[in-house]
């Protein structure tokens, strides 16, 4: 009878061959996991040895659970996975994305800051009182001045950057650098409504008001407070625009408004409810999404159904795009999106129910995560995960 062969010892692989494996790993999340293979995987899944120029698909950031606040959970599309990560700093406040780093709002003070949700890293901002005329455009609740917040570059790789935020009750643009003890306004057209989006772009801030308006903002540039049409996109009376970066080209994002609907709560997850007997609450729900692609040099704004290899990824977070294709489970030609009706959400039970994905093609919308996640402070938001 023919012995059977052993199995190889995985764990006695040579040092110099696991190094070359684990370079090869695009998912941080399988990073994470061949980290804890064992000792000797362990050993060099270091931060050095992750390949941190790859694109990284965002994790579902979900809201924080009232039996542990200082922890949150993140929500993998690619494999399902849900990583569990202490970030106490992040306790209690509003969050914003950008590069990777959030941009946290303070619920009672406002102070706002920088912070790495996975290396603990921290950088202090100028306090929102520093804005041009606060006391005009302050908020009733301190955590919704910011409306959204972009970095120019990630601060962990560079000190020569720029975050510009939309701010106050009616959408105005600041910046800060490093070193500023306050922020500096960044002056609008009169016509020019409230800032809706904003994204870094080819050395440039572009944004987009709520009538479709696109300028642009050159905050290293001679002028750095002024700021130029570019483009018009369709107005739409009720929607919100998004602004972003996709495979070298620029794209604006309409979001279709909200309408109310009627849903029931079966403890695990929210379903619409088409039964007026069994109407229990109701909430809020986008319509649809309607995508143009900008031509700076002709200045026009051109409608599409076809974004090709592209899935967007929007909310509260800097709004960004990967090309699906590079990555399981990910669809191309859809926008993958997370509630951010702030105005809406904070007279319902929380925000986090306007969340799904969004076929381009077809019109049609699916859930991308099953369960209930609701905050009326900082619902699920999208985060690209980085080593810092």
């Amino acid at each position: 009878m023919a012995k059977l062969r052993e199995m190889p010892d995985w764990s006695e692989l040579q040092h110099e061959l696991l190094i070359l494996i684990v370079r090869r790993i695009s998912l941080i999340e399988d990073y994470l996991n061949f980290g804890t293979a064992c000792k000797s995987w362990h050993s060099v899944a270091t931060k050095d040895n992750f390949n941190s120029d790859l694109p990284r698909v965002p994790w579902l950031m979900l809201a924080e659970e009232k039996d542990d606040n200082t922890c949150r959970k993140f929500f993998s599309l690619c494999n399902g996975m849900i990583l569990k990560k202490q970030i106490p700093k992040a306790s209690g406040k509003r969050c914003m994305e950008s590069v990777g780093w959030l941009i946290t709002v303070g619920k009672d003070e406002g102070e706002i800051s920088l912070l790495h949700p996975f290396s603990g890293a921290q950088i202090q901002l100028p306090h929102q009182n520093t804005t041009e005329h606060y006391e005009i455009i302050k908020t009733k609740e301190p955590w919704t001045f910011i409306k959204k917040a972009v970095l120019s570059a990630n601060p962990s790789h560079i000190s020569d950057y720029v975050l510009v935020v939309i701010e106050g009750n009616i959408g105005l643009l600041s910046f800060w650098r490093p070193g500023d003890l306050l922020w500096t306004r960044i002056k609008k057209p009169i016509y020019f409504r409230h800032s809706s989006d904003v994204v870094y772009f080819r050395g440039h801030f572009y944004v987009v008001d709520y009538s479709g308006c696109v300028r642009v903002c050159d905050v290293a540039g001679s002028e750095p407070t002024k700021s130029y049409i570019t483009a018009q996109v369709t107005p739409w009376l009720d929607g919100k625009y998004y602004i972003l970066e996709s495979l070298g080209s620029l794209f604006v994002v309409l979001q279709d408004g909200v309408n109310i609907r009627y849903v029931k709560d079966d403890g695990k997850r929210f379903s619409p409810c088409e039964d007026d007997e069994k109407k229990t609450s109701y909430t809020y729900r986008t319509r649809n999404f309607l995508v143009f692609q900008i031509d700076l040099d002709a200045c026009r704004a051109t409608p599409t159904r076809d974004s090709g290899d592209r899935a967007f990824f929007l909310g509260a977070n800097a709004s960004l795009s990967v090309q699906a294709s590079q990555f399981p489970g990910i669809k191309p030609n859809h926008i993958y999106f997370t509630d951010n009706c702030l105005d809406a959400y904070i007279h319902f039970e929380g925000g986090g129910l306007n969340m799904g994905v969004f076929n381009i093609a077809d019109g049609s919308i699916q859930p991308h995560y099953e369960g209930v996640s609701l905050s009326r402070v900082c619902p699920p938001i999208w985060v690209t995960p980085t080593f810092c």
